[in-house]
């Protein structure tokens, strides 16, 4: 059965994103500092269908580890339209399920990417995403919102989080608002490299 993963970066003070987003300043312009760490693996690079990168390390190890687990997105309509100006044709390689208040009709892409674009709540995209995830697991690809969102709803089975030591000060927390009593929480992985800290949990509603 999928399993809903959320895969995700934050600075040492719990920051997701800065502020001033949109489709003109992506994440608020802090997307290069949190994401160094990706930005120099040749894996990252290659998902997204571009030339880049100077190494193969741990951290691309684990980059294609959470994309071939991965058979279907979600996402809110904010990091949508922060990234639909610029994305590759069919960087997802699967189904999208993008949530909005705006009726539009699917994109479909050449190869096998397509947007549906979901106007009735969370619970109505899972269960299409479930539907055509053909067994592999669910990523919740952000943003903060919508990744909150599924957590307060009690929905999220396994969370890696990229602790990168940066400050950012001002911006959208990760965590903001969240239910402190909504999951227990096991460590299932701890890994250091040089950019980064690698957490991976498992997440049991109570």
């Amino acid at each position: 059965m999928s399993k809903i993963i959320v895969d995700c970066a934050i600075s040492l003070d719990g920051y997701f994103a800065g502020e001033q987003r949109g489709p003109g300043n992506p994440m608020g312009g802090v997307s290069g500092r949190l994401h160094a760490w990706m930005m120099k693996e040749k894996a990252f690079w290659r998902r997204i269908k571009m030339e880049g990168g100077t190494e193969d390390g741990k951290d691309g190890e684990l980059i294609n580890e959470v994309f071939d687990r991965t058979g279907a997105y979600i996402m809110g309509k904010r990091m949508f339209e922060e990234g639909e100006v610029s994305w590759a044709e069919d960087l997802y390689e699967a189904d999208v399920y993008v949530l909005t208040h705006e009726k539009r009709d699917p994109w479909i892409q050449k190869g096998s990417t397509r947007f549906f674009f979901i106007n009735d709540g969370i619970e109505s995209a899972l269960e299409k995403a479930r539907a055509s995830a053909n067994g592999k697991d669910i990523r919740i690809q952000g943003g903060a919102i919508t990744i909150q969102e599924f957590l307060n709803a009690g929905l999220i089975d396994e969370l890696y989080l990229h602790i990168t030591p940066i400050f950012i000060g001002k911006g959208i927390r990760l965590f903001e608002g969240m239910d402190p009593d909504k999951y227990e929480i096991q460590v299932l992985q701890v890994d250091s490299t040089e950019l980064t800290t690698h957490m991976h949990y498992r997440l049991i509603r109570k």
